[in-house]
């Protein structure tokens, strides 16, 4: 028995139980997945896939247990690789952060920009995607921070602590009529298009919810991914926007004109994720710290040895 023998189970499964993909993401050959796999089940004495033919169609019984005890042991490797790398090279190395547009264009910048004064020798990622893929990322090890305001805390692999809530805003044109209006309410906004984000994107849970407490169903003319896509939308006339508040810059919005609108929805959570059992280096604590100040790396040790399972801002 060997990891490489259990990086092959565990690239398989993730693979969906196709042996061709898992032998790319591997950079090796199909046949010698296979036939390490089989090594593997006759030391073991169990099959671990049920076959047809050629084709893995389902995992079996043992096939399960092998892989949680293959998981945790291929976690516990490469813990203790990091666990070198920090003695070794406190302050070299690589930070995968997985986010979102949002994240990216609007709370990152500025954490990114001091985090890589004090870390200039450490290589920093972004990867980008949907909030259900962040998660994926971290749980398959391909990423080492997850930041998002949805799904995060729903994936038990995974420790999401919240580092700021934040809420949504009404963007439109200067010379739209809802700028002379005091205060906006659910009922003025559906007589309009509406510009905001995709369903699994920045909070936009809150905004489904807002319109339908009151029985409201609004039109929504177009949804995106990207807070830039939906201002430029909503410069163009299709539309009011509905964005994370933190997406408007005066200075580059100068088009449109930001409404008030944290009356109308519950405040959002951004979340920031690590997988359960990671081990991290220095370096990752102190990017954590300085994107959210609360979650220092004490308090992140707490939550996840139990003690912060209620941690909330």
């Amino acid at each position: 028995m060997n990891f490489q023998q259990l990086r092959y189970v565990r690239e398989t499964v993730r693979q969906g139980l196709n042996l061709t993909e898992a032998a790319k993401r591997l950079f090796t050959s199909q046949p010698g997945v296979s036939k390490q796999i089989r090594e593997l089940e006759l030391e073991l004495g169990i099959d671990i896939f049920v076959r047809r033919g050629k084709r893995l169609v389902a995992i079996t019984e043992p096939g399960k247990a092998v892989l949680r005890i293959a998981e945790r042991m291929l976690v516990d490797a490469d813990n203790l690789r990091q666990v070198g790398q920090e003695f070794k090279e406190e302050k070299t190395g690589t930070l995968t952060i997985a986010t979102t547009h949002t994240q990216a264009r609007y709370s990152l910048p500025k954490v990114v920009t001091e985090f890589k004064r004090r870390y200039p020798q450490v290589h920093l990622h972004l990867q980008q995607g949907s909030p259900p893929q962040l998660a994926q990322m971290i749980i398959n090890g391909e990423a080492d921070i997850a930041i998002a305001t949805e799904s995060l805390d729903r994936f038990p692999a995974l420790l999401a602590l919240p580092a700021y809530s934040w809420s949504h805003c009404v963007v439109v044109p200067r010379t739209h009529e809802l700028v002379r209006k005091k205060a906006v309410t659910l009922e003025d906004l559906i007589a309009y298009p509406i510009v905001t984000y995709d369903p699994t994107f920045t909070g936009r849970s809150r905004i489904d919810q807002a319109f339908a407490s009151k029985g409201l169903q609004p039109e929504i003319a177009l949804s995106a991914i990207d807070s830039d896509v939906i201002k430029s939308y909503v410069e163009l006339g299709l539309g009011i926007g509905i964005i994370a508040s933190m997406a408007y810059d005066p200075d580059r919005d100068r088009e449109l004109v930001r409404i008030e609108a944290g009356h109308l929805f519950h405040s959002s959570t951004t979340r920031v994720a690590i997988k359960r059992g990671a081990w991290l280096r220095g370096f990752t604590y102190a990017f954590i710290e300085m994107f959210s100040p609360p979650l220092s790396r004490s308090a992140i040790e707490k939550a996840l040895a139990g003690e912060g399972a209620q941690y909330e801002l």
